[in-house]
Order: C-alpha cells, then sequence, then structure tokens
C-alpha cells in the first residue's frame, strides 16, 4: 500500500526545466548579473546596458553547465532597485529566492557591503549553498587584496572574474562545483520497484490530457523504472482488467492517476502494492511525512472552512479539472456545501496563508524541489496544514496512507 511511498522520499535528478538545478544570480544594479549570465551560458541571453536597471523582471535561461549539469540560470533586478516600481522589482527578485537551489551574489566593490551583507545573512537561513562572484577584476590594481576584503566582509567564499572579458569562468564553475559536492542520482521510485520487477502504470487519457504527450510525472516515472530494468506496461483506467490479464503474473506495483485510485485500488491483485504519480511527486518534491499529516487534517474542516487549492503551472482548466472541480465536489460532499475554495496558480501564492483552514497542492512538476519546500516551511510556519493532490483524494477515498 502507499505506506511503502515513504522510501521514495530519496530524491530525483532529471533535465526538464522542474528538475533543473536552478542558480539565480543577486547584485546590486549594473554589477553586471547579466553579463555574467551571458558569460555563463556562452550566449547573449540577456540584455546588457551601462544604465542601471536595464533587468526589470527574472530572465531565466535553462542550460547544460559543466560540470554542474542541467541548470536553469535566473538573473535578477537589481535587490537596490528604489520607488514605488523598485520596490515591486525587489519583491520579484526576493521571489526567486523560494526557487534558488544555488545563488552566486554579484559584486563590483569590497566598500558599502550592507545590502550584500543581509542577502548573505538571507541566504545562510534559507541553506541556500552560495559563491560570492567580484566582477570587473579587469579593472582592479590588486585582485588578491580586493578578494581578501570582500571575504572578511561577507565572510563568504569569493571568486574573482571579469564577466564582460570572460575571465575567471573555468575557476568560478569550478567552484560552484565544489558548492555542490558529490550528489547521488536518485531514485523517483525509491524502493517501491526493484530491478527486474514488472509496474504497471495507470494512465487515463481524459480531456484534461496534454494532445499527443504524456505529462512530466509519467514519463520521469517511466524511465526511472527502465533505469532499473524493469518491465513497464502501461494501461488506461478503462484497460486495467485487460492490462491485468494480459500480464502473466500480477505486476508487484500499480502506479495510477490519482483521480482513478478507488477503481484501481478495488481491482489491483492481492499482495500487489500501489501508488500514486501524486503520492510520488509528494516525495519527490516536498515532504511525505507533512503532507501526509496534511490530508488529514480534511477530517477537521467544517461548513464554514476555506481552502486554497494551489497549482503549479497556469494551465487551462478543462472540464473535471482535478483541483478546480473534481476536490472541491468531494469536500463538500464530505463537510458542506458552504466549504469555500481559492484558486492560485503558477507562483501566484499567498504569504498570508492566515485565512485558510487547509492548503491543497498540485503534484508540483513543474517547479522544482526547494520552491514546493519553501511553500511547506511558509504553511507549516503559520500552522496551515498543507497536502497534495493524491495525498487528499487517497484520503477522501478511505485507502490507507
Amino acid at each position: 500500500m502507499i505506506s511503502a511511498m515513504d522510501s521514495a522520499i530519496s530524491g530525483f535528478n532529471s533535465a526538464p526545466q522542474a528538475v533543473r538545478r536552478h542558480i539565480a544570480i543577486f547584485g546590486r544594479r549594473n554589477v553586471g548579473k547579466s553579463s555574467l549570465m551571458n558569460a555563463l551560458t556562452g550566449q547573449q541571453v540577456a540584455i546588457v546596458s551601462p544604465e542601471a536597471g536595464t533587468t526589470t523582471d527574472p530572465v531565466n535561461r535553462a542550460m547544460e553547465l559543466h560540470p554542474l549539469g542541467p541548470c536553469l540560470i535566473i538573473d535578477t533586478a537589481g535587490f537596490d532597485d528604489e520607488g514605488p516600481v523598485g520596490e515591486l522589482r525587489n519583491e520579484r527578485t526576493r521571489r526567486v529566492l523560494d526557487q534558488a537551489d544555488m545563488a552566486l551574489v554579484v559584486i563590483d566593490r569590497t566598500d558599502d557591503l550592507s545590502l550584500e551583507t543581509q542577502w548573505v545573512k538571507n541566504l545562510q537561513r534559507r541553506e541556500v549553498p552560495f559563491l560570492v562572484v567580484l566582477n570587473k577584476a579587469d579593472l582592479l590594481a590588486d585582485v588578491k587584496a580586493a578578494v581578501n576584503m570582500a571575504q572578511t566582509a561577507l565572510g563568504a567564499p569569493v571568486v574573482a572574474i571579469s564577466a564582460r572579458e570572460a575571465s575567471g569562468m573555468d575557476a568560478l564553475r569550478e567552484a560552484m562545483a565544489a558548492l555542490v559536492g558529490d550528489e547521488a542520482v536518485m531514485s523517483l521510485t525509491g524502493d517501491l520497484a526493484h530491478r527486474g520487477d514488472t509496474v504497471l502504470l495507470v494512465m487515463p487519457q481524459d480531456p484534461q490530457s496534454p494532445k499527443g504527450r504524456l505529462i512530466l510525472p509519467q514519463v520521469q516515472t517511466i524511465r526511472d523504472l527502465l533505469d532499473k530494468d524493469c518491465t513497464v506496461a502501461c494501461c488506461t483506467a478503462a484497460g486495467l482488467e485487460n492490462a491485468l490479464a494480459a500480464l502473466k503474473a500480477a505486476p508487484q506495483l500499480i502506479i495510477t492517476d490519482s483521480q482513478v485510485f478507488p477503481m484501481v485500488n478495488a481491482r489491483k491483485p492481492e499482495g500487489t502494492r500501489l501508488t500514486s504519480f501524486s503520492v510520488l511527486m509528494a516525495a519527490l518534491k516536498g515532504d511525505l511525512e507533512v503532507l501526509s499529516r496534511g490530508a488529514k487534517a480534511i477530517d477537521q474542516l467544517t461548513p464554514q472552512s476555506r481552502v486554497l487549492i494551489a497549482e503549479a503551472c497556469t494551465h487551462a482548466p478543462m472540464s473535471e479539472d482535478i483541483g478546480r472541480e473534481q476536490l472541491p465536489r468531494i469536500i463538500r460532499q464530505r463537510i458542506g456545501e458552504s466549504v469555500r475554495f481559492d484558486i492560485k496558480a503558477g507562483k501566484d501564492f499567498p504569504a498570508d496563508l492566515a485565512p485558510y483552514d487547509l492548503v491543497i497542492h498540485c503534484g508540483a512538476c513543474m517547479f522544482n524541489r526547494r520552491m514546493m519546500l519553501s511553500r511547506i516551511a511558509s504553511a507549516e510556519a503559520q500552522g496551515v496544514p498543507i497536502t497534495n493532490y493524491g495525498l487528499a483524494l487517497a484520503h477522501l477515498h478511505g485507502i490507507a496512507l
């Protein structure tokens, strides 16, 4: 049963943007953040201008960055921007902290590093690995002395470069790789699937499914199982019985779409373990224990409760959308028609969760893990239970977690 999913919290490493390493570049206006992004990517991705404040919104560039592998480089507006519009830009820059797996704090001076000190403390508090990058080294008379001064002032490692001349980039990449260290490539399915197992995936192809392709969790799951030399069989919900009959023996594991959990649970062979793509994503992208506890908080809702439905993507909702239609309908049938639901999509996640009695999040396949963990941390800090679609549906249908 799903309780075996505890072992799948082990992690991931893949190439789609959602699971690339997110490397954010922070600094004051005109220190060369955009030039650094261009130097790192080897392309003119960001607009570079001597006029301060050229970058007004975060700019993303997905690429393969040796030796770090697949990355998403994020250029941000200067954190010293001023005025009402500048504060809006600063807020967007601060939001990037929620998704940063690594940060580069760019400086071009060694005096008055008060703003940089604040950002360094913030990164340390969030446990985001970071480096200080001393840019425009080609203009410094004594680079070594400047590096030492910056390291003393900020208490952090400093790498000197010239983004304009693309010098010092090899040293910077090596320092970034050292900051990450050796990370184990971990399995999406964890201990649920073992080498040689037969695994059946139940994947409804309904109006919500993208035309002509599979959704990211399905693709990642298939790849993970193939890496284990598992035999992978796929079927729709309607084809479940035919798929089971076609197999020589019962599969060791069935992974299903959450919306057909009850039907699959009722028809699975005795001894076959069952989980869902959403449960796998809960372990992959978040904190399974916290999200499982949040699912049980559904029982504490009242007809006066208010629930936040949070979606990572901004897709156009289709008929029978899980978050917008199915979950609200099932919860209202159990708790009462007056339960209120608010929908937030993409990165539009409220800072203040006090009005809510529960947050139900999607599987977060479009977010990296740090982004999802930041939302979980925010909910926990405010005492608001949080769960995800699959865990909520499993609990509502009485499937043991």
